[in-house]
């Protein structure tokens, strides 16, 4: 499991951990981590040259020890301070590796920086920008002396030191100038906004360096393969179509055929021991030709419902309610949700649905999706995944107030259809046992990682995606 922490949690773990080591030593750990893995960008150190971008803060002194790591190994690198303070160990150590150091802001009052030398370089001459110019202390957005630099810097790979500067560690969310970060290296734990966009689309690719923190549980989790491994629901020895769970669907209409085949193509995926259809006569012929395994309306042990489902959502969503079992609850029914539910409950809106459901603008909810996420969670006392590049899972204080954040899949995932295999596959997992919170987020990784194995690179339509279920499990790595 992937784990992202607070700034305030963070900053708890590694006053205890100072505590206990000498002056220095988690710095240089942090230093040494993060030069390491410029070298690893570069490829190779002689003839090489780097840029650090350094601001007040420890992330600056990360920044010029590592560059000072950097120089002994024979890169060429150069230090712009974009702030009247600097590290003072990490500029004494640059400067004595051989670094060259050049104060972009002039102290007030000083119309030069006596120990400053004059920079020859151009942008062009750099192979890397090494952005420490704030760090999880700062707020979002960035000063003008650092978007000025970074300007002139456009187009050179950047490594974010510890996360992009100008991004809201906390929240995941961007208000103004902020790093565009090739890769990102972080220290000690994630945080929000390596996990959750808008701030995880700056990141890159992002790296951790561990500093042995002794960390609380955390709010904000990633599956990764081996839970998603741990959580899944498998036949037991002496299973039968039953035991494995029975999931109905109630999904499409005449109208909209398509989405009834693609839920069920989902819930089909070989996640349950049995799927059945209820639904218009015409798309119900439809799905016993696409998949004559599926039968007819009787007993589940969960309910999909709302994909397709056009002026008949509101007469379905009565229906699978009254059933009394958990339920995904998906499209055209979420807009007939007027409160909490009375059974566990998983809702999948993509942002223009949250934003109707909330009464807020679509633009809001992309911008914030972490807080109306959890918003919805508290309105509608249930699980929510909202979609998006990095679906988020969220779950209400009274049940946990965790959040998971789903980073498998690609662009191409982008396609109509998509979201009614997920309702589908999710549905499965319900009714095999999984709880409604286990069951968005395995089921939410799994939807991503078939995508990313059906399109194998490239374009995919949805109805590829649960066919690709099958080899995602049997890829996972073997329990124990």
């Amino acid at each position: 499991m992937r784990r992202a922490h607070t700034v305030e949690q963070v900053r708890e773990a590694e006053a205890a951990l100072l505590a206990r080591l000498p002056e220095g030593a988690l710095m240089q750990r942090a230093a040494h981590g993060l030069a390491y893995a410029v070298l690893e960008l570069l490829g190779s150190a002689y003839g090489r040259r780097v840029l650090l971008l350094v601001g007040a803060g420890d992330n600056g002194g990360d920044a010029l020890h590592a560059g000072a790591v950097l120089a002994r190994r024979g890169v060429a690198v150069e230090a712009w301070l974009l702030s009247d303070a600097a590290h003072e160990g990490g500029l004494a150590a640059l400067r004595a590796a051989g670094g060259r150091v050049e104060r972009r802001r002039p102290r007030p009052g000083a119309a030069s920086d006596a120990t400053a030398s004059t920079s020859t370089s151009t942008t062009g001459a750099f192979d890397v920008v090494v952005d420490g110019i704030t760090g999880i202390g700062g707020r979002p957005g960035l000063r003008e002396e650092a978007t000025a630099a970074l300007a002139e810097l456009d187009g050179v790979p950047v490594v974010a030191v510890d996360l992009p500067s100008g991004v809201g560690v906390d929240t995941g969310e961007l208000d103004g100038p902020h790093v565009r970060a090739d890769l990102t290296v972080t220290f000690g734990t994630l945080k929000a906004a390596h996990l959750v966009d808008p701030a995880a689309s700056a990141c890159g690719a992002v790296q951790l360096v561990d500093l042995g923190l002794d960390l609380p549980p955390a709010d904000i989790e990633a599956l990764q393969p081996a839970d998603v491994a741990a959580l899944l629901p498998r036949p037991a020895e002496d299973a039968q179509k039953y035991t494995r769970g029975v999931v109905g669907v109630r999904a499409g209409s005449d109208e909209y055929p398509g989405a009834g085949l693609l839920s069920v193509s989902g819930a089909a995926s070989g996640l349950a021991g049995m799927v059945r259809y209820v639904g218009d006569a015409g798309v119900a012929g439809r799905v016993r030709d696409a998949h004559p395994e599926v039968v007819g309306d009787g007993r589940v042990q969960a309910w999909v419902v709302g994909s397709g489902s056009g002026q008949h959502a509101a007469a379905e969503l009565a229906a699978v309610l009254r059933d009394g079992v958990p339920v995904v609850v998906d499209a055209d029914a979420l807009a007939h949700l007027d409160g909490p539910l009375d059974v566990p409950a998983v809702l999948t809106p993509h942002a223009g649905e949250l934003a109707a459901m909330l009464g807020r603008d679509r633009a809001d909810i992309e911008a914030r999706p972490l807080v109306h996420a959890r918003e919805a969670a508290e309105a509608y006392g249930c699980v929510v995944l909202l979609k998006g590049r990095h679906t988020l899972v969220a779950e209400p204080r009274g049940q946990g107030g965790r959040t998971r954040v789903t980073t498998t899949g690609n662009p191409w995932l982008a396609t109509a259809g998509a979201g009614d295999v997920l309702g589908g596959l999710i549905g499965a997992l319900l009714a095999a046992g999984l709880e409604p919170f286990d069951a968005a987020s395995v089921g939410s990784w799994l939807h991503g990682a078939a995508a990313t194995t059906a399109g194998a690179g490239g374009p995919l339509v949805a109805g590829q995606i649960a066919g690709a279920v099958p080899a995602v499990v049997r890829g996972l790595p073997p329990l124990g």
